[in-house]
């Protein structure tokens, strides 16, 4: 094959390669979702309390956004009072969403005064993977 088609051809593959780098400069970031841990110790005296203001929320939540994908609960075995929340949304736009929502500033301002500590945790996700269960819906089931 003559220099000159060589030439021709290596040009034509950098012409496509640069375009398709090119494409996915410009393309939307992907969305990611946005997960987070909750942990929080409640007031004894105000747990049952807490624990009606934590089931509306999640139900609400769960049933009328969209973007709250997963929002799940736990007290450490032992340890009612011990309260851990799994949260994942869509994206940070979804999250932003539930904190300005009024089921979630009624959830937030209604239980202010039981929890005792809260700590926060931002994470990367790395592997998110859940299958449908029969076994969970006795416990929430939002339609």
């Amino acid at each position: 094959m003559p220099a000159r088609w060589l030439l021709i051809l290596g040009a034509m593959a950098l012409t496509t390669g640069l375009a398709s780098l090119h494409r996915r400069a410009d393309a939307a970031p992907a969305r990611r979702p946005v997960v987070r841990l909750a942990e929080l110790q409640i007031d004894p005296a105000q747990l049952d309390q807490y624990l009606a203001f934590l089931r509306e929320e999640v139900e609400t939540s769960i049933r009328v956004e969209p973007g709250v994908l997963t929002l799940y609960a736990v007290q450490l075995k032992g340890e009612p009072t011990h309260v851990r929340l799994f949260e994942m949304y869509a994206d940070s736009n979804a999250y932003n969403a539930h904190i300005a929502s009024p089921h979630f500033r009624k959830y937030k301002v209604g239980t202010q005064a039981m929890v005792k500590s809260l700590a926060l945790h931002e994470t990367d996700p790395i592997i998110l993977g859940t299958k449908r269960s029969d076994v969970l819906g006795s416990y929430v089931t939002v339609e």
